[in-house]
């Protein structure tokens, strides 16, 4: 009863489905056509919202400089890479009394395709398309602001099966302030994939007042139907 529940709920043309599988469970966990990924919006922010405008202080920040943005992060793995200064477009002889405090703030997932209800049989043979999309605010505070780098690993959690990398440059020729869409489909990638290791890295900067780039929608998404 519950593998026919599940080839009525998805439809696999030619997909294997052993009844050795546990259909019930799969059926429950719904593994396809959901976001895999916990808390894809830890700033509670939507994508179909324009990016709140950056607050202006009262009063600049003197104190120290401050790396963590604010947000709840929890079902993600952070941490903090603050950047030297840099002092390339400036003239030899110049003083500068203050400079921004740039930093990466990286967050990661490993999403666990097994525990998430797909089976062998699927992942190895269907080999179903694999989607990856991801917004981020165009801060305005740096010509590289974002990067996403999201790879397909085995069993071992470290051999590398598939990899895709983004890292755009921004154009701050005129002020603009959107979500910036990025977004791939893994597709023919062989067998052996059992999880999806998610990374991205946005740039903060603190100068007078701490200045984010925040983010939305983070989703890895296992499609039932293969696109044409």
């Amino acid at each position: 009863m519950w593998k026919q529940k599940c080839e009525a709920e998805w439809s696999l043309p030619g997909a294997p489905m052993p009844d050795i599988v546990d259909w019930k469970s799969v059926y429950e966990a719904r593994p396809l056509d959901r976001n895999l990924l916990k808390n894809p919006s830890p700033h509670g922010l939507s994508k179909h919202t324009p990016p709140p405008e950056p607050d202006l202080p009262d009063m600049p920040d003197r104190g120290p400089p401050r790396f963590q943005p604010d947000g709840d992060f929890t079902d993600w793995t952070t941490s903090i890479e603050r950047l030297p200064y840099d002092t390339s477009g400036i003239p030899e002889g110049v003083v500068i009394c203050q400079m921004p405090d740039k930093s990466w703030f990286t967050m990661e997932q490993m999403v666990d395709l097994k525990a998430e209800g797909l089976w062998d049989e699927l992942l190895d043979e269907y080999q179903p398309e694999i989607f990856i999309e991801d917004w981020y605010e165009e801060s305005q505070l740096d010509q590289h602001i974002y990067e996403l780098h999201v790879k397909l690993l085995g069993a071992d959690k470290s051999t590398v099966i598939l990899e895709h990398s983004v890292q755009p440059t921004e154009d701050l020729g005129e002020y603009s302030h959107i979500w910036k869409e990025v977004s791939h489909k893994f597709s023919g990638y062989g067998p052996g994939v059992r999880y999806v290791h998610f990374q991205h890295r946005l740039k903060n900067s603190f100068l007078n007042g701490f200045h984010q780039t925040k983010f939305t929608g983070s989703s890895v998404c296992v499609k039932a139907v293969k696109s044409s």
